[in-house]
């Protein structure tokens, strides 16, 4: 299985820390060429770019940003000349009390869809246009969550809205693209051990996810990246609008 993704272009978003960067590592381990998007850690987007080589490259985009977003996808096309997988990968989890003021509230919940949602389906737009335009046999790979179909504490309701919207998108896709060869997945994680987790941890203690799961220990972001690469290969086609489960357990659908 060494290099089975040599010289494939790939974009991953948010793939300076957490679930992206494994993402970006090990598919670059499978010989693929990455475009590291990432926010505001330039530093750390270099780190993860030290790790992919070949003929891998970051780029800097806030996803809050329509103009951004679009520029991320058009630098992405001018460096590789061809795309033939995207990851939208990025997201935030913003912890905002429905009992708080009204104004934080709704700014939190449009925050979290311009970037869980709005910026998701934007990139898949443009994907899907590349691929068309180009025929390519594309794939699209969305990273949801377990929220999207268990639901998430009254803290998080926008971030679990906003990944049942990606689930239905990534649907859409599949089942209206499939005779033009391109491909759409969902992956649902439950709780992974990064940075974005960390406040809930802080909030709840990590106690209450372990008691949640079935495994013994929480699901890293390296648990999540072999599946990923799978996916891209293309030796699962016939699971496109499908969603993959890595929950440890603690949602079986």
């Amino acid at each position: 299985m060494e290099n089975y993704l040599q010289n494939k272009n790939i974009l991953v978003t948010g793939a300076s820390r957490g679930i992206g960067r494994a993402i970006a590592k090990n598919l670059a381990n499978a010989g693929a060429n990455i475009a590291i998007h990432y926010n505001q850690n330039t530093t750390k987007a270099k780190e993860v770019l030290k790790k992919c080589g070949n003929n891998s490259f970051i780029l800097q985009a806030d996803l809050t940003n329509a103009k951004d977003v679009k520029r991320l996808f058009s630098d992405t096309i001018d460096r590789f000349g061809k795309l033939d997988v995207i990851i939208n990968n990025a997201g935030i989890a913003i912890h905002s009390d429905p009992l708080d003021g009204d104004d934080q509230w709704l700014t939190d919940w449009l925050k979290t869809m311009v970037i869980n949602l709005n910026a998701t389906a934007f990139l898949c737009k443009k994907a899907i246009s590349h691929f068309l335009q180009n025929s390519i046999s594309g794939k699209i790979i969305n990273i949801s969550s377990r929220a999207a179909f268990r639901g998430d504490t009254r803290d998080y309701l926008a971030y679990a809205a906003s990944k049942g919207g990606v689930i239905s998108l990534t649907r859409s896709i599949a089942r209206a693209y499939g005779k033009n060869n391109i491909v759409a997945f969902n992956i649902a994680p439950g709780f992974v051990r990064t940075d974005m987790a960390q406040q809930f941890f802080d909030e709840y203690g990590e106690d209450l996810v372990l008691n949640d799961i079935a495994n013994n220990k929480l699901t890293e972001p390296e648990d999540i990246a072999p599946l990923v690469g799978f996916l891209a290969s293309g030796q699962a086609d016939h699971a496109t609008g499908d969603t993959f489960h890595i929950n440890a357990g603690s949602y079986l659908h």
